[in-house]
């Protein structure tokens, strides 16, 4: 079975929107808020633009409805990084992006934001802990941790095109 597709569309001064497309081809969507609140979403099949749920979470709660969907009980040793005043977020990098083609250590993220980019995902590879001689490419997913100001100013960063 194919992979659900995930879309992610930036919207400045806001977040991000992710457009998720079931098997059943059932449309949701979640605006990811600069400030950790989520709004979810969910679209009638008959009319896709017309929205037939939609409510606003506060970041605890979406935590909550994320330990619901992938439960961390099952793995004692993950650590929670909302615990910790940190969050992970993948970033991707679009394929018109000044970065593609670009070291990792150009971006200078680390430094201008004080959040670290920990892995790569490159089609279907994963890239731990990359150097900064490290090259990007259009298409790689960034699986960034920092603060939440740290994060938000790295995907600014990663967004430039």
């Amino acid at each position: 079975m194919p992979a659900p597709r995930l879309r992610q569309t930036p919207l400045p001064g806001i977040g991000i929107r992710y457009d998720l497309t079931t098997r059943e081809h059932n449309r949701l969507s979640v605006i990811a808020h600069r400030d950790g609140a989520r709004t979810l979403s969910a679209y009638r099949s008959d009319d896709p633009d017309a929205c037939a749920l939609s409510f606003k979470l506060t970041a605890g709660e979406s935590a909550s409805l994320i330990d619901a969907l992938m439960p961390a009980h099952h793995s004692p040793s993950l650590l929670h990084t909302t615990d910790l005043g940190l969050v992970a977020e993948r970033i991707e990098l679009s394929p018109t992006s000044y970065w593609n083609g670009r070291l990792l250590g150009d971006t200078r993220m680390r430094t201008e934001t004080g959040a670290s980019i920990v892995a790569v995902l490159r089609r279907a590879e994963a890239i731990p802990s990359p150097a900064p001689d490290f090259r990007l490419a259009g298409g790689d997913t960034l699986i960034v941790i920092g603060t939440r100001e740290g994060v938000e100013a790295a995907a600014d960063i990663l967004g430039r095109e």
